[in-house]
């Protein structure tokens, strides 16, 4: 099997996603560091099909950082749908509010900046840079990871914790040039989300088989993908979305405790997902003795 350089590796990733990549709304020409930051933030385990369309609606109600800081969290919460995780729009009103108060309601470009908002990180700090102001970064997902493993090192599959000798070996393959840094980053993480998936790879189609270390060692290591979890009905995150959904469409407080469509829940269960949520500040008591509630 021949084996490709290193550059040569990554300019087939770049070019084989100039040529295949998807068109999403946060990669248009138009589109803003704003709405980098918040496909960013909703793309957090949540599938490309379900953030669009609420991407898109976020986007049009509030087009800059100062329109989502003034809208009341109720709101948030409401318009956050059924994303899942909704802390992640606490999360993202809260980064709004402080680019309001520290920064005049632009997205910054420098990583200590970004990683000092409420709800940014390593990896989403990176991303924005990259892919807001295309600057060079090395932006470390776990469909970047799993095509740099399995191509470079004949992993089957990403550690569960990112170590320092595979940062410092993905950071020396990004190039140099800030245009084609960005390409490669989106690239290779397209290629992982598209072609190089966990359970179902398609070597045939990927632009890496002829130099792929892991297809050189026969594709090992498959049977250690992640199997998809069982489903979630009944768990205390199902619950809590069922009473996140009853008060994002009540107009005012609901009287949660007795609620025709919560019947099938266990008291005990939807007290403590009830407490749960107010702890999480994602809804609010409004009567203790007739168990109302509102976002």
């Amino acid at each position: 099997m021949p084996h490709l350089s290193d550059t040569a590796m990554v300019d087939a990733v770049v070019t084989w996603f100039e040529r295949e990549a998807r068109e999403l709304p946060w990669r248009s020409p138009d589109r803003s560091p704003w709405g980098v930051l918040v496909s960013e933030v909703m793309l957090q385990q949540t599938p490309v099909v379900r953030v669009a369309p609420v991407w898109r609606e976020w986007m049009k109600r509030w087009p800059a950082p100062a329109d989502l800081a003034a809208e009341p969290q109720s709101e948030v919460i409401r318009a956050w749908g059924r994303l899942g995780y909704p802390r992640r729009a606490m999360r993202l009103r809260e980064c709004a509010v402080a680019l309001v108060e520290r920064h005049g309601g632009e997205v910054p470009r420098e990583t200590v900046e970004l990683r000092a908002l409420p709800g940014i990180g390593e990896y989403t700090a990176a991303a924005i840079r990259a892919f807001a102001f295309g600057e060079h970064d090395v932006v470390l997902d776990t469909n970047v990871r799993r095509v740099i493993g399995r191509a470079w090192h004949a992993r089957p599959l990403p550690a569960a914790h990112l170590t320092k000798g595979e940062r410092d070996h993905a950071a020396g393959l990004v190039p140099e040039e800030k245009s084609a840094s960005a390409l490669w980053n989106a690239g290779a993480m397209e290629l992982g989300a598209l072609v190089c998936t966990a359970r179902a790879p398609r070597c045939d189609a990927c632009v890496l088989a002829p130099s792929c270390a892991w297809v050189a060692a026969g594709s090992p290591g498959l049977d250690e993908a992640p199997r998809r979890s069982q489903a979630w009905h009944g768990t205390d995150r199902q619950v809590r979305g069922r009473v996140l959904a009853l008060l994002r469409d009540a107009s005012g407080p609901v009287t949660v405790t007795g609620h025709a469509s919560l019947e099938d829940v266990e008291p005990g269960q939807l007290d403590r997902c009830l407490e749960s949520l107010v702890a999480d500040g994602l809804a609010r008591l409004v009567s203790d003795e007739r168990g109302t509630y509102a976002l």
